[in-house]
């Protein structure tokens, strides 16, 4: 051990320890052997990436375009796993769904020259995706199509309504509207191929062009005023229709129970009279005291003064001379 080398650094030595034995080299590896095995594992891997790369699936809510060399040779609409031919077709996809499209905005007149904002929006969806692909392109294309029809047939339809019509539904033709502008649109779309249905056009919104809102304002206030004023000159006129009635009812109802009272009043007094009749004709003397008697509360009073002869009736009936 030399001295001056660290203690750490000194192999201790191990009389007990075996020997070390020195690795054999290995052979190569014979990939001659493994060809057929590489080989074929290489096509398995690219025939099942391509059988992966070209299998498309079909699902219920939607168009299979499969073209070959940029031309339709097929539309799939049945759901499933489909195939295509490698390298040769492509395949795209259509909505098999209904839609809703949102038409911009447009300006009108209608038939009494008033200008309003009307903001529609359709339901729609695709019929036949070849006659879409053939004569609008693509879905984009087949909308603005649509669009342009709704604008026009709209405009047509309320161009021939006059604007109290169009906003009030109680006096317009308000209800069939939409379903005359829906039937129009289909015409027009058929007509033309492009592929596609509308279920149904609705307008959302009918507005006035700012400039002119305040004044149409205006004069709705004023003809709704003129309106309750006629409600109200009825109303006045029917109440004082019904008070004159009322009125002429009372009076002939008054008129008959008068009548009536009269005719009972008389037949009442015609029966007293016959009851005094039978009654003072059983005492003829006492009937003529009776009367007399009468006649006195008839003409004497508190203050009174009566000044008769000797021989006067009431003369003899005050002293006591009844004979």
């Amino acid at each position: 051990m030399e001295p001056n080398k660290p203690l750490d650094e000194v192999k201790k030595y191990n009389p007990y320890a075996k020997p070390k034995k020195k690795k054999e080299p290995k052979d190569p590896i014979d990939f001659k052997k493994y060809w057929k095995l590489i080989v074929g594992l290489t096509i398995a891997f690219a025939v099942l990436l391509i059988v992966l790369t070209n299998v498309y699936v079909v699902k219920e809510s939607e168009y299979r375009v499969v073209r070959q060399f940029g031309e339709v040779v097929k539309i799939q609409e049945e759901p499933g796993i489909k195939m295509k031919i490698p390298f040769i077709q492509s395949v795209t996809t259509l909505p098999n769904y209904q839609m809703t499209y949102d038409v911009s905005e447009a300006e009108i007149n209608t038939k009494d020259k008033k200008r309003i904002i009307i903001d529609n929006y359709a339901v729609w969806h695709v019929v036949n995706p070849l006659d879409l692909i053939s004569n609008a392109g693509t879905i984009v294309n087949a909308e603005s199509r649509m669009e342009e029809f709704i604008y026009s047939v709209v405009r047509t339809e309320l161009g021939q309504l006059n604007y109290d019509e169009i906003i009030n539904d109680e006096n317009s033709s308000r209800g069939s509207l939409n379903d005359n502008v829906t039937a129009k649109v289909n015409e027009l779309l058929e007509k033309d191929q492009y592929g596609i249905r509308v279920m149904d056009v609705r307008i959302k919104r009918t507005d006035l062009p700012e400039e002119n809102e305040q004044s149409v304002y205006t004069r709705m206030i004023s003809e709704r005023d003129s309106t309750a004023q006629d409600y109200l000159s009825q109303g006045d006129a029917k109440k004082r229709e019904i008070e004159a009635q009322a009125d002429r009812e009372a009076q002939e109802v008054i008129a008959t129970a008068r009548k009536e009272a009269a005719l009972i009043q008389a037949e009442g007094e015609s029966e007293a009279a016959k009851i005094y009749n039978q009654s003072f004709s059983k005492d003829p003397e006492f009937y003529e005291l009776y009367r007399s008697l009468e006649s006195y509360k008839k003409t004497i009073g508190d203050d009174t003064v009566i000044i008769l002869p000797s021989d006067s009736p009431y003369a003899d009936i005050l002293s006591g001379n009844f004979e």
